[in-house]
């Protein structure tokens, strides 16, 4: 090329766009930044609270909804509606129909002192939902690091009032309820502005070295619960038993007693009436008495000899019947 060719390049000139475009222009990409900054969206279960210079403005409702531009106010969306959950001594890893779980760098809030110095592994969830947004933000600093201390304080002072068996077995919904009452009573003292919804305790065991002897153990105390219902069913089969015995000996002493009683005092009221009567007619009585007596006793005897008490010399008699009887024999 040369260098009349490089001449008429420096004489062509780009026309410069008229100030009024370029205004335009700038005030449309103002509007835009201005519009895009001014706008926003509020999901069905928030809550949007709105900052003017850092300071609490209001709480805008869910739907669409305008504020001031270029950082002068701020909008924080507060998941209201929704249930929130906090674990302790795991984690999940993948939730999903099978979900999988962690416990890596979780097993120390886990490990807990018992009331009869025996060790527990806990592992719960904390269920929670925020009902006031402007607590929830400007109450505490970190409301989900207060609630996980709060909540690992309460669990480990109720699980050290209780022995490692009710941990263990029959205490665990009692545990979970005492500790909903007392974390929420600390929470609306901290001004959190959460509710707790459920504590449920997922998984409580004694630590893996000692399941051996743990085991051991409750098979031990099986054992003598065993021993000791056997011998439960057995005094309640014996002791009743031996209380009826002594109850119907006692009733048939009674019953002895009261008919000894009752002849004795019928023998007495009928020699009371013999003496009257005999008080009354001695010679009548006597011989009445004699003739009572003697039909008594001679229907018993066999042979009967009677002799007038007047006859005198009496004669030895050969006993024919009796010889009759010898000779018959031989």
């Amino acid at each position: 090329m040369t260098d009349g060719g490089f001449d008429e390049l420096r004489e062509v000139r780009v026309p410069r766009p008229p100030a009024r475009i370029v205004g335009l222009a700038v005030l449309v990409i103002f509007l835009l930044v201005a519009g895009g900054s001014m706008f926003y969206q509020v999901g069905p279960e928030e809550q949007g609270v709105v900052l003017r210079f850092g300071e609490y403005s209001r709480t805008a409702d869910p739907g669409l909804n305008f504020k001031a531009p270029f950082g002068i106010e701020q909008v924080f969306k507060i998941p209201v509606q929704r249930q929130l959950k906090e674990e302790f001594g795991f984690q999940t890893v993948r939730a999903d129909v099978r979900s999988q779980y962690s416990t890596s760098g979780r097993r120390e809030e886990a490990n807990m002192l018992t009331g009869d110095l025996n060790s527990a592994v806990v592992e719960w969830v904390v269920q929670y939902r925020i009902v006031d947004t402007y607590k929830y933000l400007f109450r505490v600093r970190d409301v989900t690091e207060t609630l996980r201390y709060m909540s690992e304080a309460i669990m480990r002072e109720v699980i050290g009032d209780r022995t490692v068996n009710e941990v263990i077995t029959v205490g665990r919904q009692e545990i979970a309820s005492l500790v909903e009452v007392n974390l929420q009573q600390l929470c609306d003292t901290y001004e959190t502005g959460i509710r707790i919804d459920q504590v449920v305790l997922q998984d409580v065991n004694v630590p893996d070295p000692v399941k051996p002897a743990f085991n051991e153990v409750n098979e031990a105390q099986q054992e003598r619960e065993r021993l000791i219902n056997e011998a439960q069913a057995e005094y309640n089969r014996v002791i009743p038993r031996a209380r009826g015995i002594a109850q119907q000996t006692i009733q048939q002493a009674e019953g002895y007693k009261a008919d000894r009683v009752n002849r004795a005092r019928g023998d007495a009221e009928r020699f009371t009436e013999i003496y009257n009567a005999y008080a009354s007619a001695p010679e009548v009585t006597r011989q009445r008495i004699y003739l009572e007596t003697m039909g008594k006793i001679l229907p018993q005897v066999k042979d009967k000899i009677i002799l007038d008490e007047s006859l005198q010399g009496i004669l030895p008699l050969l006993d024919l019947k009796s010889s009759t009887t010898n000779e018959g024999g031989k």
